[in-house]
């Protein structure tokens, strides 16, 4: 079975719009911040930058993620995963940042 053929049981139609433009506004969001990132680390170099733009690379990945799950091409389990994984990525990243730092 294709994932265009699995129905989104989770996903009322009601809320669909609202969710994947919630999505896209949060993926459009942490787009930007992560093309900054990439912008200042190609300026500065330095591993720190490297660290932080790769987190803010995370959470743009992580918008992806919600998308591909919205339409139906990631299931709802491998989301959970992916998603917490990210968000466990991006925090020990920033909290490695911060202590190095400090």
């Amino acid at each position: 079975m294709t994932p265009e053929y699995i129905p989104l049981t989770w996903l009322s139609p009601q809320l669909a719009p609202v969710l994947l433009g919630l999505i896209l506004i949060a993926g459009a969001g942490t787009g930007l911040l992560f093309l900054a990132a990439v912008v200042a680390y190609r300026r500065r170099g330095t591993p720190r930058y490297l660290l932080i733009t790769g987190a803010l690379g995370a959470l743009f990945v992580r918008s992806l993620v919600g998308t591909a799950t919205v339409f139906g091409v990631i299931p709802m389990v491998a989301h959970h995963l992916a998603s917490h994984g990210l968000d466990l990525l991006v925090a020990a990243t920033l909290l490695f940042v911060i202590a190095r730092e400090g």
